[in-house]
């Protein structure tokens, strides 16, 4: 299960990248995957949208078995 998250991860990390940020994989748990986002992200007004729109939708489409993603 992990190491289908990390490479779903790697197919955003491009566009994240853009814009001088990245995401962490920390931990799955019930359906929920969680994850750090880092750089620019960190402080980001959007990055709530980034990891919704962005993130949890390619996971959910993924990774069979996620349900949402939460940062931490």
């Amino acid at each position: 299960m992990e190491q289908k998250i990390e490479q779903a991860l790697e197919e955003i990390r491009p566009y994240i990248a853009q814009h001088l940020g990245d995401v962490e994989f920390v931990k799955f748990e019930g359906g929920t995957v969680y994850v750090k986002m880092l750089g620019t992200c960190t402080h980001c007004p959007l990055s709530e949208i980034t990891l919704k729109a962005g993130v949890e939708e390619l996971l959910k489409e993924r990774v069979r078995g996620v349900d949402r993603v939460e940062a931490i």
